[in-house]
């Protein structure tokens, strides 16, 4: 089978032997797979990664190696998958949050191999089905959409309650989406016109980001921008006792004046993975479109041509299938 090879920047195909079963999880054959931020700053250097990237996926389920009928069920099935491998016995993962186990792994990011291979595995309790009338296409979105409802999960956001989310790349549309979808006011700053038109719409209100932004305007700021400042300008655009949700992944550190945060009493909130149940749900009922995010497809043999597309300003999703 062929697989992408991230190493020292560089990006490679090669030929790799198909991946064994072990006990408890299925084996996927890679349907469409897309290349997100976080692909790119793997590439860039983050957590010094080298191997397999990918965890934005839809496959199918060929192989499972599980005793029990509901296990056996999984075969032929169209499935995403949860990408934290947890242990399934710490005290994290006994409340439920085997996203936060210290043991885990992370499909295409911490020491498993990704979703950029025509075959992968994943735990069986990691999948979820892929309801019928979910094309591949969208279904690909399911866990960036999730990682944007996490937001939900973390901050009491009511009807009507007035949010900025800085940044118009494709976790900033998504996380404008899913909060006005929850009945948020959202104003989205972004510096990409064209971008912003695709959510635009009832609860979302765009405007080019200014020379100087507000400051002390907002009570709820989700920095997107994948970068530095985005974080620094949140923080300045926040009312007193705000909250500021950081959802950006940027490689190396990140100055920040704290005194802002400290004086105003800024709660800072870091955001990540979230649930898949409420993103399947949003992608199925229309309420998040993501149609017109995607902005070409390749197949895995021009994975390094792929990559320096999905790095070009301008580029949403850039999507990986299956040599034909």
């Amino acid at each position: 089978m062929l697989e992408v090879h991230l190493a020292s920047k560089r990006v490679s195909v090669r030929r790799a032997p198909v991946p064994r079963v072990p006990r408890g999880y299925a084996r996927i054959r890679m349907l469409v797979a897309g290349i997100c931020s976080t692909d790119l700053e793997l590439q860039r250097g983050y957590y010094g990664f080298s191997g397999t990237p990918g965890h934005e996926f839809a496959g199918e389920v060929v192989a499972v190696n599980g005793s029990t009928e509901e296990e056996s069920a999984w075969l032929g099935q169209r499935v995403a998958g949860e990408i934290n491998l947890a242990c399934g016995r710490c005290e994290w993962c006994s409340r439920g949050l085997g996203r936060h186990c210290p043991h885990r792994t992370v499909l295409g990011i911490v020491e498993h191999p990704g979703a950029f291979r025509e075959f992968l595995t994943l735990p069986i309790r990691n999948l979820h089905r892929i309801p019928d009338g979910l094309p591949d296409e969208r279904a690909v979105f399911i866990e960036p959409v999730a990682a944007a409802c996490e937001i939900l999960d973390q901050v009491k956001i009511k009807m009507d309650d007035r949010v900025a989310v800085l940044g118009d790349g494709k976790l900033g549309l998504l996380v404008a989406q899913v909060l006005a979808a929850h009945g948020a006011q959202v104003h989205l700053y972004g510096r990409h016109r064209d971008k912003m038109r695709l959510v635009e719409g009832p609860g979302i209100t765009t405007e080019a980001v200014p020379k100087k932004l507000p400051e002390r305007k907002w009570p709820m700021v989700v920095d997107a921008t994948g970068s530095a400042e985005g974080l620094r300008s949140a923080v300045r655009m926040c009312v007193p006792r705000g909250i500021v949700v950081m959802k950006s992944t940027v490689h190396g550190l990140v100055p920040i004046d704290t005194a802002p945060a400290i004086v105003n009493e800024i709660t800072l909130i870091g955001s990540r993975c979230g649930r898949f149940e409420p993103a399947i749900r949003l992608l199925s009922s229309g309420r998040v479109r993501v149609d017109a995010f995607i902005s070409e497809e390749y197949t895995l043999d021009r994975a390094a041509h792929a990559f320096r597309r999905a790095a070009t300003t301008g580029v949403l999703k850039v999507l990986l299938r299956p040599p034909r």
